[in-house]
């Protein structure tokens, strides 16, 4: 029987899962067991070469069963109890005068740990306050320190394009956005415009910098010189989506080219 994809986690990472002799379908909500425990995942295609060809550090474990009404409702409950985790904790953390901001909790399925997420601008010392969260809860505590990306992917919801942020649904790595990419797309530079939900650039930049970069290199660069139909002119500017260049010829004249019409590149 073919292994399956499954997304898994308040992280949503994404693994390979034995179903053992039960079948299952794309879209299934199943309880999942992995390294750190029982988990609530979600299937979503057949673990073919292809697809995990595509996944960066894969998880793997086994699916337990198709979740089931009482299944729901306990995980129901466990989303009423991480809120009172959170809060539990907010107080510990004030209490010892921690520079930490707290994020989220994720308390598994299985119950065999509860995870909390939580920003730093330093390391900190959480010793005790785990210590003081083993106690309250009897059972094994993480606390992982994550970044404003990871914040986002945690709790932010939609995007200015109107859909789920991409961090929240398809994204596993975070890829590095610089201003060189929003240059290179002619994206306003204003910061509040091209920042997403996290306060950094949109990752959106980086999903579409192949295709920009691809056109590009069908261009001319600019300063350069060029033979056209037209003439022979100096290019001032470049049109990448369009595959355009406006060109400065030797009579003043200022108009747009395609690449197709670009006969010979000049030194």
């Amino acid at each position: 029987m073919a292994n399956w994809i499954v997304r898994h986690g308040a992280m949503r990472f994404l693994g390979e899962f034995d179903p053992e002799q039960q079948p299952y379908a794309r879209g299934d909500d199943v309880v999942v067991r992995t390294e750190r425990g029982h988990e609530v995942g979600h299937v979503l295609c057949p673990a073919e070469p292809r697809a995990m060809q595509m996944l960066t550090e894969p998880t793997n474990g086994r699916i337990v069963r198709r979740m089931s009404d009482h299944d729901r409702q306990e995980r129901d409950r466990l989303d009423e109890l991480e809120r009172v985790e959170l809060e539990t904790c907010d107080r510990f953390v004030r209490q010892r005068n921690l520079q930490m901001d707290l994020v989220d909790v994720e308390h598994l399925f299985g119950g065999e740990r509860v995870v909390f997420y939580f920003l730093a601008e330093k390391r900190v010392d959480f010793r005790e306050l785990v210590k003081d969260l083993a106690r309250e809860y009897q059972t094994r505590i993480e606390m992982r320190q994550i970044g404003v990306r990871d914040e986002a992917k945690l709790l932010a919801d939609y995007g200015d394009c109107g859909k789920p942020v991409c961090c929240n649904t398809h994204m596993t790595v975070m890829p590095p956005v610089s201003m060189r990419m929003a240059k290179l797309q002619k994206s306003t530079l204003d910061p509040s415009k091209i920042s997403g939900r996290c306060g950094r650039l949109k990752c959106c930049l980086r999903f579409e910098q192949d295709v920009y970069e691809e056109h590009q290199a069908e261009l001319p660069p600019v300063g350069s010189r060029v033979v056209t139909p037209k003439g022979q002119g100096r290019v001032l500017a470049q049109e990448v989506l369009a595959k355009k260049v406006l060109i400065e010829f030797e009579d003043g004249r200022r108009l747009p080219v395609t690449a197709a019409e670009i006969l010979t590149r000049l030194k």
